[in-house]
């Protein structure tokens, strides 16, 4: 992915992150007295993103502010060097908060599955993410990935902004009179209610978790079978967001950079933007905190019987006994290995949710849990069993007690055995694995349209009977079921005479048939049944594996 974005980005990207280094950084979308950016060649006579237009619509965010900071001009690191490498090492800019970070890749796995020509990258979705919250505020999520507090742009009320009157009776933003830019990635209510999702599995689709929400700006920025490694469509993507070109300045260069190398910091510690943003509820820009006068430095009286306290330079702390400088932060813990939280075997029935979930804990050297790693769940084996937003690959990052929790599985149609398994990626750390089991549907129900044959003595039975297998209303391939001739629906004996099957062989009579199975839409087509001479009412029943029964009634009668 790194290189094709490389080749086509190389001349848009890089120059407009150039050209507008030195300006975005001075104004904001909506910021009064803006600078005009002139954009429609560089010097070198290259086209800019600025002959664009923005789609058409309420943009996503509303035109909200937004953090227009820009990142270090040197790069993190060489180019894909540290993509997908959990190493806690570079330019503090270049830290992404580790669930936040999940999310982002997550987000891109499950894009590239289920729309793999929009070639969305996370790297894009972090661009968007920083500067539309600085990463979640540096990470202030949960285990799950909600934000610890809400994240509210301004109020949509016209005012420097885009009027927006409420669309959601306050359910996301608190504001029933205007709607207000809401959670990490800053959806306004309307927006999200068409591209909100669950991209964490709990059932629930939030703005305020980082997991439903980078899955809702994948989809949104894929929108319109848009291919993001060209450029056109890259920035139309992001003029999406926010109808301005600074806007699209800034988040080009985010992307450019954070291309250039990343690496994973715990949450809560990311480095949080200068400037306007959104804001928590009840937060509000105030001027700057006045200097203190400078403490006096006029020496203590000695105290009785006591030396006059030096004077001057302040005099260092010894080390701490056995614990060196006090001013070193205790080192990171390390996952030394990962143990299940789930015991056996993992079950369902095709078409249904599996009871149980995958998830592990990750434990140090000692045995006491690591919180803030990024665990991986693959689904390893071939199977249609999916996790829940419909993908194979789902990462999870541990919390305080150090357990990480997949998303629910979902079984498709086919049965068998396959794995899930877990590890922390960039470490030698030993995987677990999970054995998993999908078992076929059971039937409920034998129906047919062929309830009543009647035939004359040594003719056959004009209809053929079909019948078909369902559970709860779905078909059910591969049922065994019997088909036996019986005296009647009272007695199961099979008669000596009356209706039958022939031997495939020698053409003899059959009043009983084992082995039959349905087919791939449950259905089971029954052999031809012929009538001997013997007249009377007689019953064909058939049964399920699993007991389920279905009798037709099978007359035998001279005409008339």
């Amino acid at each position: 992915m790194a290189a094709l974005f490389g080749r086509r980005l190389r001349k848009g990207a890089m120059t407009t992150a150039v050209a507008a280094a030195a300006i975005a950084a001075l104004s904001a979308s909506q910021a009064p007295g803006a600078i005009p950016l002139d954009t429609d060649t560089d010097t070198g006579g290259n086209a800019q993103a600025a002959d664009v237009t923005p789609p058409p619509g309420t943009p996503v965010s509303g035109n909200s502010p937004y953090y227009t900071e820009l990142p270090p001009l040197t790069t993190p690191n060489k180019p894909g060097t540290s993509i997908d490498l959990p190493a806690i090492t570079g330019p503090a800019e270049a830290g992404i908060p580790a669930t936040v970070l999940a999310a982002y890749r997550q987000a891109e796995q499950a894009l590239a599955e289920s729309r793999p020509g929009c070639n969305l990258p996370w790297q894009l979705l972090a661009a968007i993410g920083k500067v539309e919250s600085g990463q979640a505020r540096g990470g202030r999520v949960d285990a799950q990935g909600t934000t610890l507090s809400p994240i509210l742009g301004p109020v949509l009320n016209g005012v420097g902004f885009a009027n927006i009157s409420d669309t959601d009776n306050g359910q996301y933003d608190g504001d029933t009179t205007h709607d207000r830019a809401v959670g990490p990635m800053q959806f306004i209510p309307s927006t999200w209610a068409t591209w909100g999702q669950d991209g964490n599995g709990d059932g629930r689709k939030d703005p305020n978790n980082i997991y439903d929400a980078a899955l809702a700006a994948g989809q949104y920025l894929c929108a319109g079978n848009r291919d993001l490694s060209v450029d056109a469509d890259l920035h139309q993507a992001i003029l999406g967001y926010n109808h301005s070109q600074e806007y699209l300045n800034t988040v080009l260069t985010w992307f450019e950079y954070y291309r250039n190398g990343t690496h994973e910091v715990p949450d809560g510690t990311g480095v949080l933007p200068i400037g306007p943003g959104p804001a928590d509820p009840g937060a509000s820009p105030g001027p700057s905190p006045s200097p203190k006068p400078p403490t006096s430095t006029k020496p203590k009286p000695p105290k009785p019987g006591g030396s006059t306290p030096p004077t001057g330079p302040s005099i260092p702390k010894p080390p701490q006994p056995g614990g060196g400088d006090p001013t070193t932060p205790a080192p990171k813990p390390v996952v030394a290995h990962l143990e299940k939280t789930t015991a056996g075997t993992l079950t369902a029935v095709a078409g249904s949710a599996f009871g149980e979930r995958a998830g592990v804990r990750a434990e140090d050297a000692t045995g006491k849990p690591v919180a803030a790693v990024a665990v991986r769940f693959e689904i390893t084996s071939t199977t249609d069993a999916r996790f829940s937003g419909g993908v194979s690959v789902v990462t999870v990052t541990t919390g305080a007690d150090g357990t990480a929790v997949a998303s629910a599985l979902q079984a498709g149609e086919q049965t068998g055995e396959f794995r899930v398994r877990a590890t922390v990626a960039g470490t030698d750390v030993a995987a677990v694995e999970y054995a998993a089991s999908v078992t076929a549907r059971q039937t409920d129900t034998l129906a047919t349209e062929q309830k009543a044959l009647t035939a004359a003595p040594g003719t056959d039975f004009a209809d053929t009977v079909v019948v078909k297998a369902t559970s709860g209303g779905v078909a059910v391939p591969g049922v065994g079921l019997t088909a036996t001739v019986i005296t009647s629906a009272d007695d199961a004996t099979t008669p000596a005479a009356g209706p039958y099957f022939k031997d495939d062989v020698d053409g003899s009579p059959l009043r009983s048939l084992k082995g039959l199975t349905t087919n791939a839409d449950g259905v089971l087509q029954l052999p031809k049944i012929y009538a001997d001479d013997t007249t009377g009412t007689f019953v064909l029943r058939l049964v399920t594996e699993n007991g389920v029964k279905l009798d037709i009634t099978l007359t035998v009668a001279a005409a008339a």
